[in-house]
Parts: C-alpha cells; sequence; structure tokens
C-alpha cells in the first residue's frame, strides 16, 4: 500500500532532556549534521509521502518551521560565492513535499494521542496515514526502513500496524510491550517495566487507518483527564480498536531503534550514525 499523508507530533517540552531542550527543541538535537526529526522526515518523503502534518509547539520561534523553511539570504550568500553545493545541502524539503502545521498549546491536553487528533480533525483527513513521533527513528541506510515495512504490513486501507523491534531497555520508556497472535496485535502493555517484557516492543511509528483515527479522535473528546492525573496515550484508542475488531498488524525490519529522548540514547545515535557515514 502506498500512503501520501504523515503525520509528526513535535510540540513537546522535551522535559527529560532539560536544560538543553530550554533552548533547543528536542526534535531539533542534532544527530550528525540534521536535526533528529529531519530522519523521520526523509524517511517518509523517500516512502513517497507528500503531505506532512507537523503539530508544533506555540512557542516562539518555532526552529522546527525555520529548517523546513527555505533561508534566502543564505541562499543567496551561497550563490554569489558560487557554492552551489552548500546551496543544495540547505535545501531541506523537495519541490513536491508540502508541511502543513498545527499549533499546539503544550499546558493543554497532554499525551501521543492529542496531536493526532488535532492534525486528523483540522485538514478532515480520513484516509491511512503515517504517525511518526518526532524524537526517535530507525536507522537502516542499506535496507528496508521502517515506513516501507508498515506499508508492506497492511493488506487493506482498513488495517493499521505499528513497528516493532526487540526490546532494548531504553525503549521500554516509550515503547508498549506487545501480545501477538497470528502477526496480530492482541494487546498493548503501555511503558511496561521490564519484567513485562516477553518480546517484542512497539515504538512510535504507525499506520493508522481512517476507523482507527476516529478511535483516537473520539477518545480525546470524550474524555478529561486533569493536568497530573493521566495522559492521553495513543495505545488507548488502539485497545478499544482491537477489542472492537480492528486488526493491526506487526512490522520490522533490521534497522536499529535509535532514540534522542535521553542523553544515552542519543550519544548512541551520533556514534551509530557518524559510524557508517565514515564508512562511505
Amino acid at each position: 500500500m502506498k500512503i501520501s499523508k504523515a503525520i509528526i507530533p513535535v510540540a513537546g517540552w522535551g522535559t527529560r532532556r532539560l536544560p538543553i531542550t530550554k533552548i533547543i527543541e528536542k526534535s531539533m538535537l542534532p544527530v550528525g549534521n540534521r536535526p533528529l526529526v529531519d530522519y523521520s522526515v526523509q524517511e517518509l518523503i523517500d516512502a513517497g509521502v507528500k503531505d506532512i502534518y507537523m503539530v508544533i509547539s506555540d512557542q516562539e520561534p518555532c526552529q522546527v518551521r525555520a529548517f523546513y523553511k527555505d533561508n534566502l539570504a543564505l541562499n543567496q550568500y551561497l550563490i554569489e560565492r558560487g557554492k552551489m553545493d552548500r546551496l543544495e545541502k540547505a535545501k531541506t524539503l523537495p519541490d513536491d513535499v508540502k508541511i502543513h502545521y498545527i499549533t499546539q498549546d503544550p499546558s493543554a491536553k497532554y499525551g501521543t494521542a492529542v496531536p493526532v487528533a488535532m492534525a486528523v480533525e483540522e485538514y478532515k483527513i480520513d484516509e491511512p496515514v503515517l504517525v511518526f513521533m518526532g524524537d526517535d527513528f530507525v536507522w537502516n541506510p542499506e535496507g528496508k526502513s521502517s515506513v516501507e515495512a508498515l506499508m508492506e504490513a497492511v493488506k487493506s486501507e482498513d488495517e493499521s500496524a505499528l513497528f516493532a523491534i526487540d526490546h532494548p531497555y531504553e525503549a521500554l520508556l516509550n515503547g508498549g510491550a506487545l501480545t501477538i497472535e497470528d502477526g496480530k496485535v492482541t494487546k498493548i502493555t503501555e511503558k511496561p517495566k521490564p519484567e513485562q517484557v516477553t518480546g517484542l516492543t512497539s515504538i512510535s511509528k504507525y499506520i493508522l487507518s481512517p476507523r482507527m483515527l476516529k478511535e483516537i479522535v473520539e477518545y480525546v473528546h470524550n474524555n478529561d483527564f486533569g493536568p497530573t492525573d493521566q495522559e492521553y496515550m495513543i495505545t488507548d484508542p488502539f485497545a478499544t480498536y482491537i477489542k472492537k475488531g480492528g486488526v493491526m498488524r506487526v512490522a520490522r525490519t533490521d534497522g536499529e531503534y535509535l532514540d534522542g529522548g535521553t542523553v544515552e540514547g542519543w550519544l548512541h545515535a551520533n556514534e551509530t550514525v557518524l559510524s557508517d557515514l565514515k564508512k562511505d
């Protein structure tokens, strides 16, 4: 299946990475010579995605928006000095790809389901969509990407899919332990304790069907959690969808999951990417 739309939430405060995230948005922390979020963006573009819906913070200036916008002064500087190779590197988005921005108030409803619901409602998305969070990615430069694996996993537009990995401990903070039967998810244990994990762990890369998108929107609207009570976790409507007979398949590749949400994960991501780039 080919999918042309993707949602990327990047509005969080990044509190686990304080104090650096006071001045640098978490998704903009550098891995090699590119920000974290750009690894997912370029992977999505390579797979044929043309419309990307980024849910950003209401704080100004927005570094993500600035990164994907042409810097006309820089372009002119490079042209005048004949640095055309660097001009090409400064272009961060192909002409046929558009990023649509949705602003989220970080002090309002909180959790991974909220930005997805916002994007779906604002742009009236009623077709299968890819959802990638902005602070991690799957590194597999010589093989199948996580987007390709997800697209191959679903059998029809009525099905959803999530990406799964063998569970390194650091993935447990953000992932969910999976119970799987016949290649389909039957249960997700969100943010499990290490002893609860016996197999694969989900990470924040999904294909969501129109039916699943409706479940997410209804979940956010029909619950009123307080700021310290409970997050609006995207896995909650996943569970509802599965209980109602919805199919959620599992996708995998041989790539390595890299997470910039912790200092240790971010350093490892840099070491991994730079090591591979040196081989080229």
